[in-house]
């Protein structure tokens, strides 16, 4: 977004709270964009995240999904929202810094949003489907060594996370596998457990820890900063030996740029105090996700780091959006 119309958005947002300048925020409810489809992970977790906001607000926090476009239709209502308090979103930071590294975005990913706070750092798990007669992931790589586009690798679309992952592997272990992406998660799932393909990469979450239990998808390998609790026999891709492809989501909130510097930090108070309730820890690591929280200047250092590292990515192994 230019600067003119944020500067526009900034001033219309004083002169709209003029009338109410009385009233302590909020005074009516608050939305929360998700990027993303209904059911997903961030979809469940942004739920939640509601729920123990409300009676901390004092006001309704109403989640509204506005997927597409790998999430960038979602931030870009955010970033034309007023910065007034009453529209957040509840996103992975890379519309921030992968969607920007592959080319033009309908808004400036440094100057349109306030990062409020890291939420959760969301591992990505590598399975094996029944199509995969490998024994664990250096087995996978060996087959992929020894018959190269054999080996077919799903993920939740061109130029996600999972196909990050994915190239720096095969740039790094020197092997060839097929990419399949698909648009989103859903149907990647329902493909995996036919055996349409022999890996693929996925965010953790509960529909996927139950199809893990039930045996019909196989933890090879993780991208996470440590083992998971629930998976401690299942290493990490750090531990593999490929560090450049230890890759996770990372979530956040954020807001348009312009909200006062009081009410940034008011939300910042809430959502960590939202994120330390029993409830809301146990729900996130119930299904691996790992609870994080902090400051809003700890999470915009984290976003600018995994941006500076994503550029490097993406130009070294030259991944081309759809």
């Amino acid at each position: 977004m230019s600067i003119s119309r944020r500067t526009a958005l900034v001033a219309l947002s004083a002169a709209a709270a003029l009338p109410v300048h009385a009233q302590a925020w909020p005074a009516k409810p608050v939305r929360l964009i998700v990027p993303y489809p209904p059911g997903g992970v961030s979809d469940v977790v942004a739920r939640a995240l509601a729920e123990q906001l409300t009676p901390l607000f004092g006001q309704p926090v109403i989640v509204e999904n506005k997927a597409g476009a790998s999430a960038t239709i979602g931030m870009d209502a955010l970033a034309k929202s007023l910065p007034d308090g009453y529209t957040l979103a509840f996103s992975a930071i890379s519309p921030l810094v992968l969607s920007p590294a592959l080319g033009k975005v309908p808004y400036d990913a440094q100057h349109d949003f306030a990062p409020i706070v890291s939420v959760m750092i969301s591992p990505v798990l590598v399975l094996a489907t029944s199509a995969n007669p490998a024994q664990d992931f250096r087995d996978v790589l060996g087959r992929a060594k020894d018959a190269p586009n054999a080996m077919r690798w799903a993920t939740s679309g061109q130029a996600s996370l999972g196909h990050l992952m994915l190239e720096q592997l095969q740039d790094t272990a020197k092997v060839q596998m097929v990419h399949i992406p698909y648009k989103g998660g859903g149907q990647q799932i329902t493909d995996a457990l036919s055996g349409q393909f022999e890996v693929l990469s996925v965010n953790a979450g509960p529909t996927i820890t139950e199809h893990i239990k039930s045996g019909r998808l196989r933890p090879l390998a993780i991208g996470a900063p440590r083992r998971l609790e629930s998976l401690p026999t299942v290493p990490t891709l750090a531990e593999l030996g490929y560090p450049r492809a230890n890759l996770s989501s990372h979530f956040g909130i954020f807001a348009p740029a312009g909200v006062p510097q009081r009410l940034l930090d008011r939300l910042n108070s809430d959502i960590n105090n939202a994120l330390n309730t029993a409830a809301m820890r146990n729900r996130l690591m119930a299904s691996d996700n790992v609870p994080t929280g902090g400051t809003a200047r700890e999470f915009t250092r984290q976003i600018a780091a995994e941006a500076d590292s994503t550029l490097r990515i993406v130009r070294a192994v030259g991944i081309k959006a759809e």
